[in-house]
């Protein structure tokens, strides 16, 4: 911990921090099959800000104010997200069916990072539930997975286009 305290490895904390730390791996992985810069960028900058957030899940307490010695997530980190979200929606054909995850080696990539974004989510809801953590860490975590999922059809379309479900399409094979 941060503060020098020690806590279990299974901790909700510790499962929290490491569903982050793995989900900041994963995004290293997309980062193998991404080529535009701006899409790099923005993915640069999040591995570093899920540093950020594995040392505010790190800290205990309840001041979520960050400070020279605190690192936290804070609100201007989450409306970077949205606003990158909104962009990339623009160039978008509306969603008219759910997705399957692939379309190409970056999408499918970034469809696997949104999955552990996701889980990591879950994880530090549950960890919230018996401790305080910073609120917009969680919300952070939320936006990350849906940023996620739209440069991930992004990519699909670059990669040949969203590969859409069929529901009940091999119930007669």
């Amino acid at each position: 911990m941060v503060d020098g305290s020690r806590i279990a490895k299974d901790h909700p904390r510790a499962q929290a921090i490491g569903d982050v730390d793995e989900a900041n791996s994963a995004i290293g992985l997309v980062l193998l099959h991404v080529e535009d810069s701006a899409q790099r960028a923005m993915l640069t900058r999040i591995q570093n800000e899920m540093f950020d957030l594995g040392a505010d899940l790190a800290t205990p307490g309840e001041d979520f104010a960050p400070s020279e010695m605190t690192l936290r997530i804070v609100q201007p980190q989450i409306d970077r997200l949205e606003a990158e979200i909104d962009a990339m929606n623009k160039g978008l054909e509306p969603l008219r069916s759910f997705i399957l995850p692939g379309g190409g080696a970056a999408a499918a990539h970034l469809h696997l990072a949104r999955t552990v974004v996701r889980r990591a989510e879950r994880s530090a809801v549950a960890a919230a539930r018996e401790m305080a953590l910073n609120p917009l860490a969680l919300t952070y975590l939320n936006r990350l997975s849906d940023h996620l999922f739209v440069l991930a059809r992004v990519a699909a379309a670059a990669e040949g286009g969203d590969v859409l479900w069929n529901p009940g399409a091999t119930r007669n094979d």
